[in-house]
């Protein structure tokens, strides 16, 4: 897997996943329940993870979308 957006808002993980599902690209949002432990004050970012194969394309979508800026840097 490999992570392409670490965030803390949760507008930009629904707008992420909404394109990510929308292109079909199965994802893994980590990190969403842990609000619970932080006292719902949202300082512990959500992960977003796509698998290795489809990385390149999701990366390709959310740059379409205007998104490129809270791209992870892209690590071989």
């Amino acid at each position: 897997m490999r992570e392409l957006v670490r965030t803390n808002d949760p507008v930009l993980v629904s707008a992420v996943v909404a394109l990510l599902d929308a292109a079909g690209i199965e994802h893994l949002v980590l990190d969403q329940n842990m609000s619970v432990l932080e006292g719902s004050i949202g300082i512990l970012p959500r992960r977003i993870l796509v698998a290795e194969p489809r990385a390149r394309e999701a990366r390709r979508l959310l740059g379409e979308a205007g998104l490129a800026h809270e791209l992870r840097p892209d690590a071989p």
